[in-house]
């Protein structure tokens, strides 16, 4: 690696009203280097991007550039490109109407007589391609190419700019292996030619694999700049969830009574999503809450979507209650006595301007269908039912619930699934935003809806709250369900092992004092 400092970001601090985004965050970047930029959601990641690249204005610190004799500041992401630094998002921002070449030149086409010097480009066009090993023929339409390939063309077209440092934010989520491995030998190739690139992904392995170093945030703050042979996956893992690896303590689940697993509810056998799920199996039992865990982008919600038909499955069967069904969007799922509280509630789960009734009996008014509609006496015993069994702080039944605490729409969601009387239930996240009391009502809701005979699958970003309330555990790591955890073996160390690869304990010490020391 090229030991010069080609880019360096000293005390960066952001605030938006109420979060302080970033707090005195240090990064570097040296040339001919494959940095990864690392957090789970809320880390900071994206705002530090935003500041460097002027979609943010920069408050306090101060950034520079090797070449540039005094601080950086830039007001917009075209300053930044003429100063060498360039994004390419996983939504490629280009006119896939345009042929590749028109893209690679769009903005500044070489001109002749005061036209457009088509043949200027196409010949230009085709050395860059050349150059850099992407196969595509400069005149066909860039929306005819794949994902992976229109990605090339966007870091091509930033290469052609010349640019400096390059920065890859999660271009490999919707890539398949053989389309990642082409991607990363443009960027060993790029490394090679002296640019820095800056790898913001969630996927372990591609960071082992491609990357020099590593750079975690967590909570706005800078954790670690660390080389990524001297930093084990496990503690990788650890820095990332805010966990010291040698202080976890096993915290065992406080449920009494497991809710006697009998026969199957749910029997996944090879289903799969493509592009975000990889054919999976999966068991659950009736009155049995298991979880998913995993780091974000693992595929916990993308896994449960594809069992509810959120997302039509690609391949694999299913069956529910040992029968086979054919779930391809959530009306299939309903039908079939399952239920979904989805991850952003905001986006998927209540709808604000409708009151409190309305958005309670929604589900149950949708799998009766239009011919059977509700009476508005019924509706109103139903609503009133579950606020007052959810203890649902609203001054009335008619309250828009847009105008509700977080928590007491989380529970209004609740309720409109409870109303259905599902057999299986999936809860993705739902004690995300609201306060500890709020948490500790659903948790215990859960327990009891499990001793009564309801299955559960549920989701959380706290491993604490999956031990408490889960009687066993399945592990995903890059869109792949690594393991299954039960019994003893349900402990903060074990599920931090299994998404890091299984590193033991030992491999993990080996490392101890050795890994680059935090900046």
């Amino acid at each position: 690696m090229n030991d010069g400092l080609l880019l360096s970001m000293r005390g960066i601090s952001k605030a938006f009203p109420g979060v302080q985004a970033l707090l005195n965050v240090d990064f570097s970047l040296h040339k001919g280097e494959i940095h990864a930029l690392m957090g789970e959601n809320g880390a900071g990641k994206s705002t530090l991007i935003k500041v460097l690249t002027g979609v943010y204005e920069l408050e306090s610190g101060e950034i520079r550039l090797d070449g540039i004799d005094h601080p950086v500041v830039n007001h917009s992401p075209q300053e930044a490109q003429t100063n060498g630094i360039s994004t390419v998002y996983q939504e490629v921002n280009l006119c896939p109407n345009l042929t590749v070449a028109e893209n690679l030149f769009l903005g500044r086409q070489p001109k002749k007589h005061g036209l457009i010097d088509w043949k200027t480009i196409n010949r230009k066009s085709s050395e860059i391609l050349r150059s850099l090993d992407i196969s595509a023929e400069p005149g066909k339409p860039l929306g005819e190419c794949s994902l992976a390939i229109q990605q090339m063309i966007a870091i091509a077209r930033a290469v052609d700019m010349q640019c400096r440092v390059l920065i890859l934010d999660e271009p490999t989520s919707s890539l398949d292996d053989e389309e990642v491995e082409k991607l990363f030998a443009l960027m060993r190739k790029l490394r090679g030619e002296g640019v820095g690139i800056i790898f913001v992904t969630h996927f372990l392995d591609q960071v082992y694999e491609v990357c020099d170093r590593i750079t975690v945030l967590r909570n706005g703050e800078l954790v670690g700049d660390y080389e990524v042979e001297k930093l084990p996956r496990v503690q990788l893992v650890a820095k990332m969830l805010g966990k010291e690896f040698d202080d976890l303590a096993d915290i065992k689940s406080e449920r009494q009574g497991s809710g006697a697993a009998t026969e199957p509810v749910i029997e996944a056998k090879g289903l799969t999503h493509a592009g975000t799920i990889k054919p999976f199996d999966l068991t659950i039992n009736q009155g049995e809450i298991i979880g998913l865990t995993g780091l974000l982008g693992s595929g916990r919600s993308e896994l449960v979507r594809t069992i509810y038909g959120a997302d039509r499955p690609t391949g694999g069967t299913l069956k529910v209650k040992g029968k086979a069904v054919n779930i391809t969007k959530p009306l299939d799922a309903m039908k079939n006595n399952m239920a979904y509280l989805p991850e952003d509630r905001k986006r998927d789960g209540v709808i604000a301007d409708l009151s409190v009734r309305e958005n309670i009996i929604l589900a149950l008014q949708a799998k009766r269908g239009m011919f059977h509609l509700m009476s508005r006496k019924e509706m109103e015993e139903a609503a009133d039912r579950y606020i007052n069994l959810l203890e649902i702080k609203t001054p009335d039944r008619e309250k828009p619930v847009g105008s509700l605490s977080g928590g007491n729409q989380q529970k209004v969601i609740l309720g409109r699934w409870l109303l259905t009387n599902p057999d299986y239930l999936i809860l993705d996240e739902p004690t995300r935003g609201i306060d500890i009391g709020t948490k500790t009502e659903i948790q215990k809701l859960v327990l009891k809806m499990a001793d009564e005979g309801k299955t559960v699958t549920f989701i959380s970003s706290e491993i604490e709250e999956m031990l408490r309330t889960c009687s066993r555990i399945a592990v995903l790591r890059d869109g792949l369900k690594v393991g299954e955890l039960t019994g003893d073996d349900l402990t903060q160390v074990r599920i931090m092992q299994t998404i890091a690869g299984n590193q033991t304990d030992k491999e993990a010490s080996e490392t101890d004092g050795k890994e680059g020391a935090d900046v």
